[in-house]
């Protein structure tokens, strides 16, 4: 048994040894087209931009911390209810939440150009508009990109929360007011470019 845990040990430490795990800092940017899940709102569009850490691990798979600012929303009507004079009202609306996000994105590369990218996001919500935004999000992010021969990435993602954002949302039909006790949560689609630089003694 003895010598099987130290072939077990050696074989582990000559695969370290020889694994090309590099480190590369970059940045990433783009475009968000938002909404609110569950309401009639349209779409919102705004920018994300942050910066990243690529720890490529193997060939074929990469370990992504991401820190960023993310503009997202929605836009058009909302019904209110005012409980203090028991009325319902209309409200034409511009909802901005703005976040810091935090991401944890592990990216699988094929042909070392085509990669999927999965993972969760924290944000944290600043210039918070208490009607309207939580504190924090949580959610999951997953996208598909593709790298170009000098580096550039060009990439595709969605991400998905699951904190109520809305404290309350009214809808009506022309003549009647209805509660709405749906959850109402961010949907984010997001298109934009990566980039990371060399650094010295990183290998490709």
């Amino acid at each position: 048994m003895k010598k099987k845990l130290l072939f077990a040990f050696f074989m582990l430490g000559l695969f370290a040894a020889s694994a090309q795990v590099t480190f590369k800092p970059g940045f990433r940017a783009g475009a968000n087209f938002s909404r609110l899940t569950n309401t009639d709102l349209d779409t919102k569009t705004d920018f994300y931009v942050g910066a990243i850490g690529a720890l490529k691990l193997t060939r074929f798979y990469t370990l992504q911390p991401e820190i960023g600012y993310s503009r997202q929303g929605a836009k058009g009507d909302l019904y209110f209810y005012d409980s203090y004079y028991g009325e319902s009202y209309t409200e034409n609306v511009d909802i901005k939440l703005e976040y810091v996000t935090l991401t944890l994105i592990n990216k699988f590369t094929f042909n070392d150009a085509i990669n999927f990218q999965v993972g969760p996001t924290f944000d944290i919500g600043t210039n918070v508009d208490n009607r309207y935004q939580n504190d924090v999000d949580l959610g999951i992010t997953a996208g598909i990109g593709y790298t170009l021969p000098f580096g550039l990435s060009i990439e595709g993602r969605v991400k998905k929360g699951i904190a109520d954002v809305l404290d309350t949302y009214y809808y009506s039909d022309g003549s009647n007011y209805y509660y709405e006790d749906h959850s109402n949560t961010n949907l984010v689609f997001q298109v934009g470019i990566s980039y990371t630089f060399d650094v010295k003694g990183a290998s490709n």
